[in-house]
């Protein structure tokens, strides 16, 4: 059992609750790391900047970019 809960929409303030809402429009879900980083939104929102950063439009194709964090995941047993 993990030492921070992984909050839910219910549990965070509104600016951080319009964040949780923009994943779910986007993905469908709200991925654990940002709910678990949403106990300090300061970090959150510096997190959320540079995962749209890396994770968006660039050399790597965005799907091979989201293949590889699954499966890093996996292979180190996280709940993606």
């Amino acid at each position: 059992m993990g030492r921070l809960n992984r909050l839910r929409p219910d549990q965070v303030g509104a600016d951080i609750r319009s964040l949780f809402e923009t994943f779910l429009k986007e993905r469908g879900n709200i991925p654990n790391m940002f709910r678990t980083a949403a106990h300090r939104p300061e970090i959150l929102n510096t997190m959320l900047a540079h995962f749209r950063s890396v994770m968006g439009p660039g050399t790597v194709p965005v799907a091979l970019k989201e293949m590889l964090a699954v499966r890093v995941s996996r292979i180190n047993s996280c709940d993606y």
